[in-house]
């Protein structure tokens, strides 16, 4: 990866980049409140689940198929995938997630960096976009590599993850950094994996995430929107 590419993906991935990830946590907040996640190995076993079997996954396969859809200028394979990973969501809230985030994504990034690829992919008849396909257009235009792209998305999941859960439980910031390298891994793995799966297999496995999930919904106090 060329150090222009590089610089692009640190940007958008980076905590700083607007768009409102802090205030998401997955369902962790109910998994912490009932006691699901209350230390770091039981942290670092949550979001292995959502990376490995779960909505991560499916998001780096949907971010691979809408790479290649906006490489060859595909408007029926980019539609399909847009409209799965909007569909592909087990709850309102997480849902929401990825919408929001890739609206802004899409928005900011077209300001910041503006290219004719994401002008394309805006101009897509789906009425939202999730964040995976958001973030495959714009590597895709800037010709961040792929594979670097999948596994710095994953990354940025899992970070934002453990950032709630160092908040949530609450674990020391040595902690968090502990499950960073801990996690290291399966993101690379699942990277790997994201790049050889084929649309019609991605599906997920995770029904406590989307109990938890959906509990939030619910639940009586909440610092974070999922």
């Amino acid at each position: 990866m060329s150090r222009a590419s590089l610089y692009r993906l640190l940007a958008w991935l980076s905590p700083s980049y607007p768009v409102g990830a802090y205030s998401y946590s997955h369902g962790l907040e109910f998994a912490v409140e009932t006691g699901l996640v209350g230390v770091r190995a039981a942290l670092v076993s949550w979001i292995s689940a959502i990376v490995d079997h779960g909505s991560a996954q499916v998001d780096a396969v949907l971010l691979a198929h809408a790479y290649r859809a906006v490489e060859a200028r595909d408007s029926g394979a980019f539609d399909e995938v847009a409209g799965l990973a909007v569909a592909l969501r087990a709850t309102a809230e997480t849902a929401l997630e990825t919408t929001a985030q890739g609206r802004a994504f899409l928005d900011t990034t077209r300001a910041a960096w503006p290219h004719d690829a994401l002008d394309w992919a805006a101009a897509r008849p789906a009425p939202v976009v999730a964040y995976p396909v958001a973030v495959a257009a714009a590597c895709a235009a800037w010709a961040v590599p792929l594979p670097d792209a999948a596994a710095g998305f994953l990354h940025a999941v899992a970070a934002n993850l453990v950032s709630a859960g160092v908040r949530l439980v609450p674990l020391g910031q040595t902690d968090g950094q502990i499950a960073i390298a801990e996690l290291a891994p399966p993101i690379i793995e699942a990277a790997e994996t994201a790049l050889a799966t084929p649309l019609d297999d991605a599906g997920s496995a995770t029904p406590v995430v989307e109990w938890a999930s959906m509990q939030h919904e619910t639940q009586y106090t909440r610092l974070f929107r999922s």
